[in-house]
């Protein structure tokens, strides 16, 4: 008897693969209206957003530049599929969805289909659910699944920020960059916890992400140690109200008490253009000027082992 054929399907953001797709990029991205509601209705939401990403593409081209004219996240998505799906199984198969850009929805689906894959485990790459990302990535799968293929069963994993091995691997992430860092820092440290905002419109109708970052930062801390902690959020654009702190704030007010910092990318499994430009680049800046005595980033998870295991562990959940 042939064997079931099976699916890791990961989900994530995506990212442009050259400068020139920084424009096209944003503009997927601004035309999301479960991300980005544009003023005067569904109708002008294409519109608003061609205008948006114009203006918008020379600067975050720019940015991209400085990281070597792309985003990394595929390339780890991708290898974070490959391991987990080969340490899973013979039967089982890893792909990756992004939602921005390639590879699509459709084209996965459509894959899917030719390989003869009969049942899924759907993960999002997000641990914290809300529904700007976890919730528009699997609206956007489900309805490609449901055109192309509905007959594959699928299973989905929403959110998993109190996955205690994910914790595990998160805390020793942390503990890892400590190490690293010169004992004497040690005593005047402050870990800075930086989450992606989102509009504090979210929050207020009842999305679950800020619990979840709370939720994920006690988690973690419980397994750090006591050692003092912020947290903030960055990556803000646009003319609205924002969940806060601002993680600029934070650093700022870090830098007069004169306490170093290191700082954990808390809701990025992976990198990409908010840890190796907007961390290791504004944000290092930013400290130094306001007098932080030293300055770190805590790596992404991205394949570290007790990351794929974590992930591994919780697609067995739902086998």
């Amino acid at each position: 008897m042939a064997q079931t054929k099976k699916a890791l399907i990961l989900l994530n953001m995506g990212g442009p693969d050259s400068l020139e797709a920084v424009e096209p990029f944003l503009y997927n991205l601004f035309s999301d209206r479960d991300l980005i509601q544009l003023p005067l209705g569904v109708l002008l939401q294409k519109p608003f957003a061609r205008l948006i990403s114009y203006f918008r593409a020379k600067t975050v081209r720019e940015n991209y530049r400085r990281i070597g004219g792309r985003s990394p996240q595929l390339d780890w998505s991708r290898l974070q599929a490959e391991k987990i799906a080969a340490q899973l199984g013979e039967q089982w198969r890893g792909y990756v969805v992004m939602r921005y850009w390639a590879p699509r929805a459709d084209e996965v689906v459509e894959q899917l289909r030719a390989d003869g894959i009969t049942q899924a485990v759907v993960v999002s790459l997000y641990p914290h659910y809300t529904a700007a990302t976890t919730g528009s990535s699997i609206k956007d799968f489900k309805n490609s699944l449901y055109r192309l293929y509905p007959d594959m069963a699928c299973k989905f994993v929403e959110e998993w920020h109190d996955w205690s091995p994910y914790l595990d691997a998160l805390a020793e992430c942390i503990t890892d960059a400590m190490g690293q860092m010169p004992t004497r820092e040690h005593e005047r440290l402050t870990i800075l916890f930086s989450a992606h905002a989102l509009p504090q419109k979210f929050i207020d109708r009842g999305d679950p992400y800020q619990q979840h970052i709370d939720e994920t930062i006690a988690g973690v801390m419980a397994r750090v140690g006591d050692y003092s902690y912020q947290v903030g959020y960055q990556s803000r654009s646009g003319p609205v109200k924002w969940m806060g702190p601002d993680t600029r704030d934070v650093i700022a007010a870090v830098g007069k008490e004169q306490r170093s910092l290191l700082v954990v990318p808390v809701s990025f499994v992976s990198d990409h253009i908010e840890t190796l430009e907007e961390v290791d680049v504004e944000f290092c800046e930013l400290a130094l000027q306001c007098g932080v005595p030293w300055f770190g980033r805590v790596p992404a998870l991205n394949d570290r082992g007790l990351f794929i295991n974590a992930l591994k562990e919780l697609v067995l959940r739902y086998t």
